[in-house]
């Protein structure tokens, strides 16, 4: 019987040789990648401040670029490490997992490159006033998933950012002033010319108003028995300073109307009597004069 040598099984994993070398090199490759991102991070905080955009927007765009330098250090320790591993194949297997997590958590990114593009926007900032839907309030945080709004009530809302990103959001302090309308009837069988210059020159005394552009009291609908007049103003553009100059114009137009002898729609009284009562009545008043 003839025996014939077999050869050793190869072993079906077959690691790389690493090498004190290598190690300490890819070491030092990831601690000064490391670093050279974390100053870098700084920079880009610091210019992106200078220009003028939000702290949450410079602080996010920092992080990124932070964390980019050290993904890139972080491979190219791997590949100095093991000699046999190619950069071009290191990234490839980052963008693998990077499309498997992006299908696990499409939500989740949905939400951050939302959140994203809104700081990149930079259209509204923390401690703004805005309103999206239902939800009005404070701008708190911005952060990489959602925006924290404190409601004028003083409720927490937590906000997708993929809602702001999609949906129309009005940004109350946009501008400095905003322009606010308060409806006042009028009787119609009062001096209206009086009653507009009277109604301008008291919007115009409350200090909350703003001189230019100038307050207007503008005829805009007749009715049965009033005309109705709009009170039109700037004011503040937070919701606080809007609220206390509609309170102090309208306590400051009906004061001076009352003075000038101009009735508003409170003091109008209509009565529409049918021809029955009417005529009931024109005979009650002609046996009076009668007896």
């Amino acid at each position: 019987m003839l025996l014939v040598p077999t050869a050793e099984p190869e072993s079906a994993l077959q690691l790389p040789d690493v090498t004190w070398e290598g190690a300490t090199i890819g070491l030092l490759v990831l601690v000064v990648g490391v670093l050279a991102g974390r100053v870098l991070r700084a920079v880009v905080r610091r210019v992106l401040g200078w220009r003028g955009r939000s702290p949450s927007a410079s602080a996010l765009f920092a992080d990124l670029t932070g964390w980019a330098v050290s993904l890139l250090a972080l491979v190219a320790a791997v590949t100095v490490v093991f000699p046999s591993v190619r950069p071009v194949n290191a990234l490839g297997g980052i963008g693998i997992i990077s499309i498997a997590a992006g299908i696990a958590f499409q939500t989740v990114l949905g939400n951050m490159f939302a959140g994203i593009v809104i700081l990149a926007r930079d259209k509204f900032r923390v401690g703004d006033q805005i309103a999206v839907g239902d939800v009005a309030g404070t701008v708190v945080d911005i952060s990489l998933t959602a925006t924290r709004i404190k409601s004028f009530d003083g409720r927490l809302l937590l906000v997708p950012n993929s809602v702001l990103h999609s949906e129309i959001v009005s940004v109350q302090t946009g501008y400095g002033q905003v322009r606010s309308t308060v409806a006042l009837d009028i009787d119609d069988a009062a001096d209206l010319e009086l009653a507009v210059r009277v109604a301008e020159a008291a919007m115009a005394r409350v200090p909350d108003v703003v001189e230019d552009p100038a307050p207007q009291a503008l005829l805009a609908e007749v009715g049965s028995a009033t005309v109705r007049m709009d009170l039109r103003f700037w004011s503040g553009a937070r919701q606080m300073e809007t609220r206390v100059a509609q309170h102090r114009v309208v306590l400051a137009v009906l004061e001076d109307l009352a003075e000038a002898g101009v009735r508003t729609g409170s003091d109008v009284l209509v009565l529409d009597a049918a021809p029955g009562l009417r005529s009931a009545l024109e005979e009650r008043a002609g046996r009076r004069d009668g007896s």
